[in-house]
């Protein structure tokens, strides 16, 4: 990344707390002027008594699904918190939806980890060769509380035995809607970085009745086309597919921006 594509560009990175400096950090290298206002707070859950169920018999599964870097993280500090030394099972493998997740649990110490090489989403997981055949597999699916129900509905549906173990919550951020008042104090925004369906709904929630008025100049960078049918049915205007990963996202802005459109 050369030269300073982003200069004066006002550009809102709406990752949960702690996640979005990465993103943060190649948006100023490029000139940028990066607003983190998270749109998602991750929480832990009130009842942990499902998920270390699950815990105590993680030797009974053949795959451990995890859904995001969110579900790797609270999950795996969870596993360990229960389980102490006890060692990972050797037979148990591992899958994820996206090579973030994927270099998470490898910075753990773990190989082989199944993942899709380019979309980050349940689809493309799903299209794996390594999920084509699952009948009689017990597959537990790392996640958190709610959440889309696409994966655990069609590997059920291909004949695996199928237990979600929610590892963590999502909530509206209680101070989003004064901290994006702050952003749009500043002047215009020229770009807002959106990384679920969940947290562009609360965008729009904390935005308030100004809401799309203040997004109307804005345009929207999201990981992968789903989020993008999301925000046109919403009535959003520009929407741009960047691709899952914080470079990707990076460079979609550097590409737009620059006039490389």
């Amino acid at each position: 990344m050369s030269g300073r594509p982003l200069a004066g560009k006002r550009i809102l990175v709406t990752r949960p707390s702690g996640q979005a400096e990465s993103l943060s950090a190649l948006i100023r290298k490029a000139g940028g002027e990066a607003l983190a206002v998270p749109a998602i707070e991750i929480r832990e859950l009130a009842d942990l008594g499902p998920f270390f169920a699950v815990a105590d018999r993680l030797e009974s599964f053949d795959i451990a699904l995890f859904v995001s870097r969110n579900a790797v993280r609270k999950a795996m500090d969870l596993l360990r918190a229960r389980r102490g030394p006890k060692p990972w099972p050797a037979h148990l493998r591992l899958a994820t939806v996206g090579t973030g997740s994927r270099a998470e649990l490898e910075a753990r110490g773990f190989s082989g980890v199944i993942a899709p090489p380019a979309r980050a989403d349940s689809e493309a997981l799903l299209a794996l060769p390594e999920f084509a055949a699952v009948a009689g597999k017990r597959i537990v699916i790392f996640r958190g509380e709610g959440g889309r129900t696409l994966l655990g509905e069609t590997l059920s549906a291909r004949g695996a035995l199928v237990e979600h173990a929610a590892c963590y919550r999502r909530t509206l951020p209680e101070a989003g809607g004064a901290l994006l008042a702050l952003a749009w104090a500043g002047g215009a925004v020229a770009a807002v970085t959106v990384s679920s369906g969940e947290g562009l709904a609360n965008l729009l929630e904390m935005l308030g009745e100004e809401g799309a008025q203040r997004l109307a100049q804005a345009v929207f960078f999201v990981p992968h086309p789903r989020i993008a049918e999301e925000a046109a049915r919403r009535g959003l205007g520009r929407t741009i597919v960047a691709g899952p990963g914080d470079a990707e996202m990076a460079a979609a802005l550097v590409a737009y921006f620059g006039g490389a459109r």
